[in-house]
């Protein structure tokens, strides 16, 4: 490393100044009392775990975007967590085992990748979110889709929109109503993520195009979904996609896409993605999974979300309003500096004759038991 170069950090890392950890702790501060308000109890995860802890809980977690290294104490395969969701898992099938369910619980923390996602090269995020463990029924994804709406809006989101997905619909589909070869299965499913018209035939899934149209504003897709499901196999579906829109609507636009597939690892029957307007790109995704015990089998039902605010954290703290400083001179009354604080300054104490109010970013200062401008 040249000598210039001591203080960079790594692609895809960076530190957050005074505005942007304000701005972050607000978001997490204002999700966690959204969450706690709706019985979701917090539990904090350790950083990096053995491998095998964060890869077997959940059927599809990738571990090739973990950081691994060998633990020279265990001499045992350590990974840093990339998914708080599996943690949670964990806890919840071991030290919460016994806990009556459903079992709701919460979460925040900084979660590191080996490489970015897309376009996005960013390594390391914030997530945060909510877990409901012990059923994937209508009503707890109902809640789940709400309780995210609602605390993207309480950390300071505007416009949300919410786009509804199917992420088993092709497993479903080919195991019965329109089989497919178990070799063209992951084609398919790459060919209507992608909405490649041409490519899904050539895959073989020529029955599945009037999926590429199901797609939109939620009123008219699920109708043109409903028109595809010819032979009913997914009317229990269909009834809950409708009947979950029905908890939401007035909250967040409704979209659907119901052979979205992109982000979701380990989701079954039902996912979702969620934005807001001003934010690029999505802010977070959701949805159904099960959870597998000790040894592998004895799934548990579970739903929940997870919210990676970064973007919307940088939105905030770049139009964040100047913050009323209050500088005290050396001497200064310290009664009534508590006072001034106790009503909402930020005071700044002089430690030297030579302290500046101005260059220490102050906008006012004490003077004869009052705040007042510079």
């Amino acid at each position: 490393m040249q000598e210039n170069d001591r203080d960079l950090l790594p692609e895809g890392l960076g530190d957050r100044l005074p505005q942007q950890a304000w701005a972050s702790q607000t978001v997490r501060r204002a999700a966690h009392d959204v969450l706690a308000s709706h019985g979701y109890a917090r539990v904090e995860t350790p950083v990096l775990e053995f491998e095998k802890a964060l890869a077997h809980r959940m059927a599809g977690v990738q571990v090739r975007r973990m950081f691994r290294f060998v633990d020279p104490v265990s001499m045992r395969m350590l990974a840093l967590r990339s998914d708080i969701t599996a943690q949670v898992a964990r806890i919840a099938a071991t030290g919460l085992a016994q806990a009556p369910r459903p079992l709701r619980l919460s979460y925040s923390g900084q979660v590191v990748t080996i490489k970015g996602d897309g376009l996005d090269p960013a390594r390391e995020r914030l997530q945060l979110g909510a877990e409901l463990v012990g059923t994937d029924s209508t009503e707890a994804v109902a809640e789940i889709v709400e309780l995210a709406i609602e605390t993207l809006r309480a950390a300071g989101a505007t416009g949300v929109s919410v786009d509804f997905t199917l992420p088993d619909l092709v497993d479903t589909l080919s195991a019965g109503a329109l089989p497919l070869p178990s070799m063209n299965i992951e084609a398919v499913r790459q060919m209507l993520d992608a909405k490649d018209a041409g490519g899904l035939v050539d895959a073989g899934g020529e029955a599945y195009l009037p999926l590429l149209y199901a797609v939109g504003p939620f009123d008219s897709a699920i109708e043109r979904l409903a028109e595809f499901d010819v032979g009913g196999v997914l009317a229990s579906r269909i009834a809950a996609l409708r009947a979950i829109a029905a908890r939401v609507s007035g909250k967040a636009r409704l979209t659907l896409d119901p052979s979205e597939r992109h982000g979701f690892e380990y989701q079954s029957w039902f996912g979702f993605t969620i934005y807001a307007d001003g934010v690029p790109g999505s802010l977070g995704r959701g949805g159904t999974y099960s959870i597998l015990g000790q040894t592998g089998r004895n799934p548990e039902a579970a739903t929940g979300f997870s919210l990676y605010p970064d973007p919307l954290i940088e939105s905030l703290s770049a139009a964040a309003g100047e913050e009323r400083r209050l500088f005290l001179p050396l001497g200064h009354d310290r009664e009534v500096a508590s006072r001034q604080r106790a009503i909402g300054w930020v005071t700044v104490a002089a430690l030297s004759e030579a302290d500046d109010a101005l260059a220490l970013g102050c906008s006012h200062k004490l003077e004869g038991g009052e705040a007042v401008a510079l």
